[in-house]
């Protein structure tokens, strides 16, 4: 048979590995960034000017300078311009890299289309500036690894069809007849996504020239969908598309074919069937249906055997070479990625119990057992493939296994560093939040108590996170000395039978899945079906049934003002460090009952969308704080967090204090609310929702002012100051989110709750 000629395309793949290499240390530096803060909040101050006397600043010690940030440095904005930066800036690219390599190697020719792969390069990276633009201007949605709105949801999503597109046209022109185990993971990843994406994301638009959005699920549907999502995010964006990369660039850098074949299928089919089933996991304890958490339970167990499957045909795939991991770094890199992947999905399953989830669930161990993954997992298997390619690329060899050897040794001090005190802050905080006394008072009763507990280890963690970025910046180094001293290749020559023409029927003694890997049409159709299983059962009943979220008469929608303030609190990024769910336990009652006494039930969160739940109390839950303080506390806690609270590490918002109320969009809003959510305004409480706002407003600014008399003189020196271009306290910010504050969780009483019918 005639052999082709061929190229191989480095470029796209340079163009993946320099975006990795920058955005990782991007990401890096924003998780040190929100480390600092959760033991320094006074970051924002000491950078942009602050009132307070006791705090050194660059600035000139005026707090205008905070206040013009707008809250642009805000811990909740960064903290999820950082999980994201690593998610799709960092880890995507890296597997785009990887997965752009090994395909055209794996599949022995070139890229369907050099043009689709360059659009699939630039729609993702201008994504990714999108994020960081919006993010820092608050526009963002709050649902955990899904804060983009609406355009850059239907951005992700055009990039996303582009990259499936080229890949699946690589795999039709395809030299080599049957797919290897890489490409299967390639595959089952770029469905699962598309799947999860689209549904998770979708949403009702204010306006199409409005980047504001809203959840079309509400509350425990919402939660569901959610989670359902996030947890699967960690398994199809962290997970299956890292494994496609370790079963291609492990056993090239070893030198050895993996370890088995047959457990190579074990494990992907099992993997991408059992994942999808484990999101409820997330929520334990909550308002969503017992059926679905005990469903995410099971499953969640059940994952650790794929899960360690993987981890054990990836370590024993270095069977009989093992004398090379002491001598080469990539393999060093890849040999703690592979154990840290099987140390975070044993753990994950152990915290997926109920008896392991109540006392974890909302600490810092959820935080260490996510960056065992996070920093070893996928960091170390991008930091492994980057020295892999680098010398091959560049046709030279690495600059320095000295510096190598330093960045793994820092790497793996930094994961070290990190997570071993947030697992000793996560059981602190879970078992002082527990204590009790012998007379039945809470033995913690100050949140606070639990917070200093805690601030050595956070300093510890900020420790490990500079031993990890300091190894990434040797890795720049010995990038950038590397590529000076090579020569770039940019077209690979390369040739290969063509792939003869056999038809897709399967051949007398075949077996069944070397048939399935020559018909990538059919493997892929059987992973979306395996794929879809799970997401189907527990989803499609908890959208459709009514039962599974009865109504609770007393819940009523939010007035107009408050929805302007949870908008606000969304802005905000003030769910990344409070929950909204009062767990049916006698500890979180007792702390967060305020006037109520009850825990969250299911029907309260009818009009939250999205829902606000949480994944980690920095601070108290918030589900019952109506009532629980005053006014004029919460306008204080704002300005300053420690006037109100000593040692609190809760940042200041003080530009919500000064910021003019834009309720342009507040009737659009309702609006929108009645005609697409069916939520019960009436069209007198439309019409009126201006009037409605402004005597809700002038209410609390009364309160305020009798509670206060000191935030009152402060207020009518600014109106003798300012003038004309003066604002009254009725018309700002702070007022909608203590609004929006106030309300939360005072619908229902300790009195009877009367239920209306689910039939």
């Amino acid at each position: 048979m005639e052999t082709q000629k061929f190229n191989y395309d480095n470029t796209i793949v340079r163009a993946f590995l320099y975006a990795t290499i920058a955005f990782g240390l991007v990401g890096f530096l924003l998780g040190l960034t929100a480390a600092l803060m959760l033991f320094y909040p006074e970051l924002p101050e000491f950078l942009f000017g602050t009132d307070d006397t006791t705090i050194k600043s660059l600035a000139s010690g005026n707090i205008q300078g905070l206040i013009n940030t707008q809250g642009a440095l805000g811990f909740g904005r960064i903290r999820m311009l950082h999980t994201s930066a690593v998610i799709f800036a960092f880890v995507c690219n890296s597997f785009f890299c990887g997965a752009y390599y090994s395909m055209q190697r794996l599949l022995k020719t070139r890229m369907y289309s050099d043009t689709l792969s360059w659009i699939h390069f630039w729609t993702w990276q201008i994504m990714i500036v999108s994020v960081v633009i919006t993010f820092l201007m608050g526009i963002n949605t709050s649902k955990e690894y899904a804060e983009h709105e609406w355009p850059i949801d239907i951005l992700i999503t055009v990039s996303w069809v582009v990259f499936g597109i080229n890949m699946f046209g690589t795999i039709a022109k395809r030299r080599v007849r049957h797919l290897y185990v890489a490409i299967w993971f390639f595959i089952g990843t770029w469905i699962a996504v598309a799947m999860l994406h689209i549904f998770n994301n979708l949403e009702v638009p204010l306006s199409f020239t409005s980047w504001k959005s809203y959840s079309i699920y509400a509350g425990a549907k919402d939660a569901l969908v959610q989670w359902w999502y996030g947890h699967n995010a960690v398994a199809f964006v962290l997970t299956t598309p890292v494994l496609g990369l370790m079963y291609y660039f492990l056993p090239k850098a070893a030198d050895r074919p993996v370890f088995s074949y047959k457990l190579s299928i074990i494990h992907f089919w099992s993997l991408i069937f059992v994942y999808l089933w484990a999101g409820p996991h997330h929520l334990q304890y909550t308002a969503l249906p017992a059926w679905a958490q005990a469903v995410g339970t099971g499953f969640s167990i059940m994952l650790i055997a794929p899960s360690w499957g993987g981890m054990l045909n990836g370590l024993l795939t270095l069977r009989g070479a093992w004398d090379k991991v002491r001598e080469n770094p990539i393999l060093k890199f890849f040999v703690v990625a592979v154990t840290c992947y099987g140390m975070a999905t044993f753990e994950g399953p152990l915290l997926a119990t109920k008896s392991l989830n109540k006392i974890g669930h909302y600490t810092d161990w959820v935080i260490g057992h996510v960056h065992i993954g996070a920093l070893g997992w996928n960091g170390f298997m991008a930091f492994g493939i980057v020295y892999y390619l680098i010398p091959v690329m560049w046709r030279t060899q690495l600059w320095s296994k000295k510096l190598a050897n330093w960045h793994f040794w820092l790497g793996t001090l930094g994961i070290i560093f990190y997570a071993v005190p947030m697992y000793i802050s996560g059981f602190t905080q879970g078992l002082m939040w527990k204590q009790f006394n012998p007379d039945g008072t809470l033995l913690w009763k100050n949140w606070l108590d639990t917070v200093t507990a805690i601030i050595p280890y956070y300093k510890m963690r900020f420790l490990g996170g500079l031993f990890y970025i300091s190894g990434a910046i040797l890795m720049v180094v010995n990038v950038i000395k590397t590529i000076k001293a090579g020569s770039f290749q940019r077209e690979v020559p390369a040739e290969a039978p063509a792939l003869a023409n056999i038809g897709n029927t399967r051949k007398e003694g075949e077996g069944i899945h070397l048939w399935l890997e020559r018909t990538p049409k059919l493997l892929s159709v059987l992973a979306f079906i395996t794929i879809a299983i799970g997401g189907l059962v527990e989803i499609i009943p908890t959208l459709t049934l009514k039962q599974s979220v009865p109504t609770i008469t007393a819940v009523k929608p939010y007035s107009p003002l408050e929805l302007e303030g949870r908008d606000i609190y969304i802005r905000e990024g003030c769910n990344a460090c409070h929950s909204q769910m009062v767990r049916p336990f006698r500890d979180e009652i007792v702390r967060f009952e305020g006037k109520n006494g009850q825990y969250s039930k299911a029907g309260e969160f009818i009009y939250d969308r999205p829902f606000l739940w949480g994944s980690k109390r920095t601070g108290p839950d918030l589900h019952r704080e109506g009532g629980r303080n005053p006014d004029s506390w919460h306008f204080k806690h704002m300005y300053n967090p420690r006037i109100t609270s000593a040692g609190s590490i809760m940042p200041r918002f003080p530009w919500l204090i000064t910021n003019k109320l834009d309720k342009t969009q507040m009737v659009d809003k309702m609006k929108l609310m009645k005609n697409y959510f069916d939520v019960p305004y009436t069209k007198a409480e439309i019409d009126s929702a201006n009037q409605w706002a402004n005597n809700q407003a002038a209410g609390i600014v009364k309160r305020i002012y009798s509670e206060a008399t000191d935030v009152k003189e402060q207020i009518e020196k600014d109106r003798a100051a300012k003038g004309a271009t003066f604002v009254p306290l009725e018309q700002r910010e702070i007022v909608a989110m203590i609004a929006y504050l106030q309300r939360l969780g005072t619908d229902i009483k300790t009195t009877q709750i009367q239920t209306a019918s689910a039939e």
